[in-house]
């Protein structure tokens, strides 16, 4: 009789472990997300005026800037330029941190390299006469809790796409981010194959308030494939047509910008 009851307390404990543990690991992955601390970004675009100006700047990036960065533990560092420029392109550069301490201090790190100095000297010591570039419009974000980390792609020919979603005020652009993280936005991205590298909310730059991300792609037959497979997303739909979500009322205006990677980008 013990023995019976022995066996069927063991098979019980034996069942109950096999049904709660997949629940365990799923709660476990989602608290351990939630728990990730966010990366930051700095994104620059280098405005140029000629082919000059455009090898200086990667020049600079790919021997001196990148390099220096990696050592201090930057990863993932990409450089774009435009695909279809609309007169002399512009470089776009992704710089991901790992915390705000790192971004700040970053500069006064750079100025003590010896190494970094050297390979820079000349984008770093050009002349007024005959600058490196005409300027830097550079924003710092935060990345989504929903996404965290950048997520390099595989290496291989491709495309990206750079999306701002501007708000009217802050509220809305909260919103939006919410919609991303909580409404299950992201997830539906990555199901329908609009890849995410990165989502970030700006904290300093023009436009505020605004969201900043980056998609890829294998071409643009598959960037306008995917996307309109996410416009006819049942999940999409029900999303979007929450009333707090809805487009109209969180976002004031869309910008894009589609990139093509340098050889020396990371991403």
């Amino acid at each position: 009789m013990k023995r019976r009851k022995f066996v069927k307390a063991s098979l019980l404990t034996s069942a109950m472990t096999s049904f709660i543990h997949p629940v365990g690991q799923a709660t476990a992955a989602a608290i351990t997300q939630q728990n990730t601390n966010p990366e930051f970004y700095e994104l620059r675009i280098y405005s140029l005026k000629n082919a000059r100006q455009r090898k200086a700047v990667e020049t600079y990036l790919q021997n001196a800037y990148i390099p220096a960065l990696n050592r201090l533990g930057s990863k993932n560092i990409g450089v774009f330029s435009e695909y279809l420029p609309q007169g002399f392109t512009k470089l776009v550069a992704v710089i991901p941190f790992n915390s705000l301490d790192d971004y700040f201090t970053t500069s006064d790190k750079l100025a003590k390299d010896e190494a970094y100095q050297q390979a820079g000297a000349d984008y770093l010591n050009a002349e007024a006469t005959a600058p490196a570039y005409e300027r830097i419009e550079s924003s710092l974000l935060k990345a989504f809790v929903g996404m965290p980390k950048l997520e390099a792609p595989e290496k291989k020919s491709r495309i990206f796409e750079l999306r701002r979603y501007e708000s009217h005020n802050e509220t809305a652009g909260k919103k939006k981010i919410e919609m991303f993280n909580q409404g299950g936005e992201i997830s539906i991205f990555k199901r329908v194959g609009l890849t995410p590298v990165f989502f970030g909310e700006t904290i300093i730059g023009p436009m505020r308030p605004n969201l900043t991300y980056m998609l890829t792609f294998d071409n643009m037959e598959e960037h306008d494939q995917n996307w309109k497979t996410f416009g006819s997303d049942p999940e999409w739909k029900k999303i979007s047509s929450v009333p707090e979500f809805m487009d109209a009322k969180i976002v004031s205006n869309i910008t894009r910008m589609f990139l093509i990677p340098a050889a020396f980008s990371q991403i």
